[in-house]
């Protein structure tokens, strides 16, 4: 491991302070980070520790719930009131890692875990834009079957990791961000970037910027909201595809919905091409596998991963006719 500095934030003013200039990098749990380190993909500088950090649940005026992001994901997953009203998140969380990981993993570093593609991993042997900018990507015409099929590009088809950050997209979620410009929210759709011609940017944050907080709307319909994750085996493994969804019925009739997938692009994917095309309609499995394909109408398939449109739209299809059923939530 690269030699490095480390230093615990007191406050959020000090991690501030401390995490100006070049090489530095903020420290919650360390799932990923420690983990990059080990394998020589990230090299700070310096660690700024702020797991020690805004670590409370607190209810908002309008009746959400503002979730700081040095909160352990196990605290966030047994929280009454995220149990009871966003049940989406509680399942993403459990269905993410193991006990022992869920207890020091925190919400904010949980939304920046970097990619898990093997070749991002192989400093050794691969070419990787992801890692090394400009190198090249080994993966689109290697070992891709959990890679991206939407919004992928030339330079990069990696798929982003999180159980989490899936739900969060899906529940419309705002990130609380402060860094040399001051406070700033961004709505969670706009947090992560698809890859474009600058896969090594995962997100539109700057350098410094902390993340303090996530906030959650008030969302009557995610009571009724699930997470299903299709995986190779049943412990703990990253999703071939995930679903998040919330559905509102009027009868038969579905009223509103929210809907984001996972495993399939380089960001949590909120589904809005599948949303528009099953609001005010009927939840029955033709009609849901029909949005599914609108939605995946722009798939970019490679080698080893031309199953996940069909595998996105029979587990949709499943989900929401269970939510609409009243069975998963």
């Amino acid at each position: 491991m690269t030699p490095f500095d480390y230093a615990r934030a007191g406050d959020t003013a000090e991690a501030l302070r401390l995490g100006t200039g070049q090489g530095v990098a903020y420290l919650g749990g360390g799932t990923n980070l420690v983990d990059l380190m080990r394998e020589t993909v990230a090299r700070p500088d310096r660690l700024v520790d702020v797991s020690g950090l805004s670590s409370d649940i607190t209810e908002t005026p309008d009746g959400g719930l503002l979730i700081g992001a040095g909160v352990r994901n196990t605290a966030l997953a047994e929280h009454r009131a995220v149990r009871e009203r966003y049940p989406v998140l509680t399942r993403a969380i459990l269905a993410g890692a193991s006990a022992q990981i869920r207890n020091m993993a925190t919400v904010g570093g949980n939304l920046l875990q970097r990619t898990r593609c093997t070749y991002f991993y192989d400093t050794d042997g691969s070419r990787c834009n992801k890692r090394a900018p400009g190198s090249g990507c080994d993966a689109r015409d290697g070992f891709n079957r959990i890679h991206a099929v939407l919004g992928a590009s030339d330079a990069c088809v990696a798929t982003h990791p999180s159980d989490m950050c899936v739900a969060l997209a899906a529940l419309d979620a705002t990130v609380h961000v402060e860094g040399a410009d001051g406070r700033r929210t961004i709505a969670f759709g706009e947090l992560h970037r698809l890859p474009g011609d600058t896969p090594d940017r995962d997100t539109v944050l700057q350098p410094g910027d902390l993340i303090t907080a996530v906030e959650l709307p008030a969302l009557p319909l995610a009571a009724r909201s699930t997470y299903r994750k299709v995986r190779d085996r049943a412990s703990y493994a990253f999703a071939l595809i995930s679903v998040a969804a919330a559905v509102e019925m009027d009868g038969d009739r579905i009223a509103d919905l929210r809907i984001a997938f996972g495993s399939v692009a380089h960001k949590p994917w909120r589904a809005t091409k599948a949303e528009d095309a099953l609001r005010g309609g009927p939840a029955t499995e033709a009609a849901i596998r029909a949005a599914a394909e609108a939605e995946f109408a722009d798939a970019r398939l490679l080698r080893d991963n031309g199953f996940k449109p069909l595998l996105a739209a029979r587990t949709l299809a499943a989900v929401i006719g269970d939510l609409a059923q009243g069975k998963a939530a």
